[in-house]
């Protein structure tokens, strides 16, 4: 049982898929305070464009792997030494795959600040604002200028002593990653939401030890950053299962090859690490109607899942009326789904409850995938989610 947690992982009627995005994404500079609070980031924003950004330049070839042309992980633990090893101070969800991983740690955000705790999530890339990749709180929503200014002007000495130490090798990745930990630790999180940015084993947020992580989650693997990452398929799959950790459980999405899925359970295997998969044949998801609400598409779905592996686990979602459409999406519910099971039995004891989406009261929560906002909405107790007005 996970005993770092404050409390019971508590479970509420429509609570699993009335999920809003932990860090906006697309118009965060109108939902966050404009291009005004973006001017009390001169300093920092100046300071991060000094740095190596391979995000701009292009990743080297195999810099992502789990080998010597691998970035280097100690250089991002020897920063992190010197901010007092502020990623060790709560739980942890590490998040990788080559899609979803956005979408699912937007809804696993939400789930767990509507019971609420007091989350951080941390993601990349960021649209309009370097904001957007972290939030923070109960509420989520984009860091403030003023927070993320403060937290810099506090760790510059020591970022300045990193950087000089390791001749100019610090990347802008590594230092926004510590400076993101840094703040979830200052903040009291109760525990953090982290995507990783480029494959996992050698990615920055991989310092994640096993005695702080709750979960790791792999939503797909595919060939984007094919050269970055190995040249294959099965090297991809590799360094994504390089966030799976000692006795800790995985969520694996997909659906994969079956080969693929092989590599991440041999990994599992290897760690004593409990798997669940989002394709369990105990997992059925389903879309029965395409319906228009406000004009307005729809997918109208159930989600059923009853898992008895390596950690059991039941719940039943009936008529949730999805305005994301596709599988995909479907997917990544069902995904963060079954994260939220797991960490629901990592709390307290488990026992089989079914959640059905229904609830007494009214929840606006604005939200944001790439490029495209929504708003999620309770209607006579069914949970909506509607495409929103760009303003």
């Amino acid at each position: 049982m996970l005993s770092r947690f404050p409390s019971p992982l508590r479970w509420s009627p429509g609570l699993l898929l009335r999920a809003g995005s932990s860090r906006p994404r697309g118009v965060s500079a109108m939902a966050g305070g404009g291009g005004g609070e973006e001017g009390q980031l001169g300093e920092f924003l100046e300071y991060m464009d000094r740095l190596r950004n391979y995000e701009r330049s292009g990743v080297p070839r195999g810099a992502g792997t789990d080998s010597d042309d691998g970035f280097d992980l100690g250089r991002m633990r020897r920063l992190l030494r010197r901010l007092g090893d502020p990623h060790t101070h709560y739980p942890a969800v590490h998040i990788a795959g080559t899609k979803g991983k956005g979408s699912t740690a937007a809804f696993l955000s939400n789930i767990m600040r509507e019971q609420g705790y007091n989350v951080g999530c941390y993601s990349s890339p960021h649209l309009l604002t370097i904001r957007e990749r972290i939030s923070v709180g109960e509420r989520g929503g984009p860091v403030s200028a003023a927070l993320l200014r403060d937290l810099f002007d506090q760790a510059k000495e020591a970022i300045d002593e990193s950087v000089e130490s390791e001749d100019g090798a610090l990347t802008h990745f590594e230092v926004f990653t510590a400076l993101s930990f840094l703040l979830f630790s200052q903040e009291s999180v109760d525990f953090a939401i982290v995507e990783a940015g480029l494959g996992g084993a050698r990615d920055a947020t991989n310092v994640i030890r096993n005695s702080e992580l709750a979960a790791s989650v792999i939503t797909t693997i595919g060939k984007e950053h094919l050269a970055a990452l190995g040249g294959s398929l099965q090297s991809i799959a590799v360094a994504k299962s390089g966030i799976i950790k000692e006795g800790r459980p995985v969520i694996i999405g997909g659906p994969f090859s079956t080969d693929i899925e092989q590599i991440l359970r041999d990994r599992a295997f290897l760690t004593q690490s409990p798997v669940v998969s989002a394709c369990d044949p105990g997992v059925r998801s389903i879309t029965r109607c395409i319906g228009w609400d406000y004009a307005k598409p729809y997918q109208s779905c159930d989600i059923a899942v009853k898992i008895s592996n390596d950690m059991p686990l039941s719940m039943e979602l009936h008529d949730v009326k999805l305005q994301m459409l596709g599988g995909h999406q479907l997917q990544n519910a069902v995904t963060a789904s079954c994260t939220a099971l797991c960490l629901r039995q990592l709390v307290t004891p488990f026992s089989f409850v079914q959640l059905i989406i229904h609830t007494a009261f009214c929840v606006q929560l604005l939200i944001y995938f790439p490029l495209i906002p929504w708003n999620w909405e309770v209607k006579d107790g069914i949970c909506l989610m509607h495409l929103s007005e760009l303003v």
